[in-house]
Formats: C-alpha cells, sequence, structure tokens
C-alpha cells in the first residue's frame, strides 16, 4: 500500500522526534520511520553503564524539558523513556520496525520503501544520526584469534570479557566510560591519538558544560574561525582522561599503528600483548539505500545547514550540521526547527508553481 505524505522523517531518535515536534505544529501530513523495535531502543541497547556527559538542563527537546533533576548525568533508558514520553505528548506518528531499504528520486518527490511499505513524500528528513555502521580499523583483522576483541556498540558490561588485561582503543566519550568501568577490576589500557585536546568534567566548582554554555563555545556556527579550529582539533569537551589515570590506575598509550598476532604497536614506540581489544573507534555514514548523488568521498552527507542540494531532502542530527551542539540532544531542537522552516517555504513555493 502506498501512503501520500508531505514529509517523511527517516529515524525516530532525538533529532527525528524533534522534527516531528515541527512538523506537528505546521500540520502537515508526515510520518517518521523508525528502524528499530520501539522508540529509544537505540539507547536501551546501548552499555550497561551509559550515562551522558551533558547535565540534565541540557537534554531538552523543544516543548518538553527533560524531567531528571538539575546537574544530574542521565542515564541511557532515562532517555529512552524519555523520548517515549515525548513521542506520546505530541502524538508524533512513528512507525517503529520500519527500517528503508530504498529511497529514490521521482516526479514529485521521493519515494521510500521501508518495512513492507510504500510511502510517497514531497520532502524527505534524514535523521539516523551519526551512529550508523561501526567501524573497526583494518588492522583488528590482524589479531590473533586468541584475543577477544568487539566494537563499544557491542560491548555491554566487563563480564562480557574473559579474564586478562584491556586495551581499549579511542578515547571518545564512550571510549574513556568503558575503560573507567573495565579499570575497576582489571589492567586497562587506553589508546589515544593525542593527549591535548581534553577538557575536565568539573571546573572552578561548576560543570564544564555550565563554563561551554557561558562563553558560547558550543554555539560558534562550524564555518567561522573557532568553528574551524574547534573542528580541527576535534576537541572533547567532557571526558576526563586526566583523572581516569590519576584515580584509576589507567596506562595511556599513543595511537595504535599495527597488529602482528597477539602483538601491538603503538605510536609513542610502545609493544603490547593484551588478552582483549575493545574498539571504541567510531561509526562510518551508511546511506547506501539512499540512491542519489549527494555525498563525498567518503560517504558524508554534502550539505549546507542540513539543506542538500536535491531539492526537498534534508540532513538532521549530524556532527557539527551548523554548531558543536548540532549532535547533541539538547541542541538538535534549533537545527530542526530550521528546517521546518525551509520545508514550510518549500510547500508554498510548490503550491505556487502548481497553481500558475
Amino acid at each position: 500500500m502506498r501512503q501520500a505524505l508531505d514529509v517523511v522523517v527517516i529515524g525516530a531518535g532525538q533529532a527525528g522526534l524533534a522534527m516531528g515536534y515541527y512538523l506537528s505544529r505546521l500540520g502537515l501530513r508526515f510520518v517518521l520511520l523508525e528502524a528499530s523495535s520501539a522508540i529509544g531502543q537505540v539507547w536501551r541497547d546501548r552499555y550497561d553503564s551509559l550515562t551522558l556527559f551533558t547535565p540534565s538542563q541540557y537534554n531538552n527537546l523543544p516543548g518538553m524539558p527533560f524531567p531528571k533533576a538539575r546537574d544530574l548525568y542521565p542515564t541511557k533508558d532515562e532517555v529512552a523513556d524519555y523520548l517515549v514520553a515525548y513521542a506520546a505528548r505530541f502524538e508524533l506518528p512513528v512507525r517503529c520496525d520500519a527500517p528503508v531499504s530504498r529511497m529514490t528520486r521521482t516526479e514529485t518527490g521521493y519515494r521510500i520503501e521501508a518495512g513492507g511499505e510504500v510511502f510517497e513524500a514531497r520532502q524527505v528528513v534524514v535523521a539516523t544520526g551519526a551512529f550508523q555502521r561501526p567501524y573497526v580499523p583494518p588492522l583488528g583483522a590482524s589479531l590473533s584469534p586468541e584475543v577477544f576483541q568487539l566494537h563499544s556498540v557491542n560491548y555491554r558490561n566487563p563480564a562480557q570479557l574473559p579474564p586478562g588485561d584491556v586495551l581499549v582503543v579511542g578515547a571518545g566519550n564512550s571510549g574513556a566510560q568503558i575503560a573507567e568501568e573495565l579499570s575497576a577490576t582489571r589492567k586497562v589500557y587506553l589508546s589515544i591519538g593525542r593527549r591535548d585536546r581534553y577538557l575536565p568534567q568539573r571546573f572552578l566548582g561548576r560543570e564544564i558544560f555550565w563554563w561551554l554554555d557561558v562563553v558560547g563555545f558550543l554555539e560558534f556556527p562550524r564555518d567561522t574561525w573557532i568553528g574551524k579550529w574547534l573542528r580541527r582539533r576535534d576537541v572533547q569537551f567532557f571526558t576526563d582522561i586526566p583523572r581516569l589515570v590519576r584515580e584509576n590506575g589507567l596506562e595511556l598509550l599513543g595511537r595504535t599503528t599495527s597488529v602482528e598476532q597477539d602483538e601491538i604497536s603503538f605510536a609513542d614506540g610502545r609493544r603490547l600483548s593484551v588478552k582483549n581489544v575493545v574498539w571504541a573507534t567510531g561509526f562510518q555514514p551508511d546511506y547506501g539505500w539512499l540512491e542519489l548523488p549527494i555525498f563525498d568521498e567518503r560517504g558524508r552527507p554534502l550539505h549546507q545547514r542540513g539543506v542538500t542540494s536535491a531539492e526537498g531532502l534534508y540532513f538532521l542530527g549530524l556532527p557539527w550540521q551548523y554548531r558543536r551542539s548540532s549532535a547533541l540532544i539538547g541542541g538538535v531542537g534549533r537545527d530542526a526547527e530550521f528546517l521546518a522552516q525551509r520545508i514550510e517555504e518549500y510547500l508554498g513555493l510548490a503550491a505556487e508553481r502548481v497553481s500558475s
């Protein structure tokens, strides 16, 4: 069965739900297609100890504040519960178990195949987020089969890992949290690319996020000189690596450069043999279902503030989509509002073309 709509939103995480909020205010016919079995399931499936690095008051979606008390860090399940409550409060039309398998251009807009159904829409917002295809460096394939390895997306708790020391590769927020948890019961090494791009969780008695908000670091647009500097350095605002070394006995290593069986080499000249490796090495884009020439050589969408060269096609929730906060729960709403304005303008222009 085909369904004709004004807008299809692909993804019903925080970005998709924020988009749905603004579309509902415009009175448009739309649907949110979610690949998972339930709203928030992607959060529930993350590792057990996951907490946000942003205090609760900075995690508000438009129209509904996060319910947790100020200056506390929400757990993954609290985030999932919030998303479920948000969709219910605004009666957003979410269709779960609807992974998109193909999307093509038509004369009047787009054709989307998802969950055994076909949707036709004049405009589409891709809000699938940054966590798409887990990335493991090619050298992971050279590890001895006797070394247990997994990507952070598949990590749940320390009980998954066999006894023995652990190398965590990648020191973003997930890598740091996982390393901190594992270091409570075993020796942990942390392989990082740089050692000068971390800010502590607290500074002068306040959460670092408070300071960043006050000075506006999260709001500088990506193409300003400060935005370009921040993107170039890839500053991790919320990973307190020095504290983990000091309090948890974590041992820092340089960037992982090569593997030979169970021996791993690092950029600082050290070599190490371990029993376990956790790859906290991030994700890569996966838009194989989108048959349009709107990507760069690395598979990333080409856009300006989420607006692509394909008429009526937008992206939302990308890292640095417009500012540092674009991929954060509390920042995605402003990008959604901007796209809603573009969608409204486009539909108005389209109506004028039809009537002329």
